[in-house]
């Protein structure tokens, strides 16, 4: 097999909301693969996929926080020791718009960017919807926060070209053709918690695809 660094750079599109912490999770769980798999070569795009235009209204932090529990829980002791429910942010859309704008300045300022402001609000418990708080991580990876008109555009955009594209939920990988949603879990509903698993398969299979 070719040495990493000789392999043309190869783009992962990947439709997810910043509040989902199943995205968070499936992009933790993707970065720490390729680093193991030496392929800095695959970088990610990630596109705005705002729940809180989907669904009609925001992620509830009840809702999430009880997600969170269940993923500590039974996959991911490692993940979300620093979530705050107080730091949730009301909207997302000026976030995520920011953060589908950051690739303008370049796959992997993008890219950095839209893995640091979920590591802020899963890990750090940072509030990433206060205004400094933002420009501040904005700052760190040279990013200016959009305005909000500005940042509602980019992330109304994201969201028509995942529809086209077939998305159906945060987070969904789409590589050279091929679908995954939530690879690299297994989730069930049983009565007021989730049984979630490790789909290994599916996980196996979206990185046979994926880190080539």
């Amino acid at each position: 097999m070719p040495d990493a660094n000789h392999r043309p750079d190869r783009v992962i599109d990947v439709f997810a909301d910043v509040s989902c912490p199943f995205a968070h999770f499936s992009l933790k769980r993707f970065v720490d693969e390729r680093a193991r798999a030496g392929a800095d070569h695959v970088h990610l795009r990630v596109h705005a996929w705002p729940l809180e235009l989907v669904n009609g209204h925001p992620l509830g932090v009840d809702a999430v926080a009880d997600e969170i529990d269940d993923l500590r829980a039974q996959v991911a002791d490692d993940l979300f020791a620093g979530f705050e429910a107080s730091a949730f942010p009301e909207s997302t859309i000026g976030i995520i718009g920011t953060a589908t704008l950051a690739y303008e300045r370049g796959i992997d300022i993008g890219e950095a960017f839209s893995l640091a402001i979920r590591d802020a609000l899963f890990e750090q418990g940072q509030a990433i919807g206060r205004p400094d708080v933002l420009a501040a991580i904005a700052a760190d990876h040279g990013v200016t926060v959009a305005d909000d008109a500005t940042a509602r555009t980019a992330a109304e955009a994201d969201l028509a070209e995942g529809k086209t594209r077939g998305v159906v939920g945060s987070p969904y990988f789409i590589v050279d053709g091929h679908e995954f949603f939530c690879p690299t879990l297994d989730i069930q509903r049983r009565g007021e918690h989730l049984h979630i698993a490790i789909d290994h398969n599916a996980f196996s299979g979206f990185i046979q695809h994926a880190l080539v």
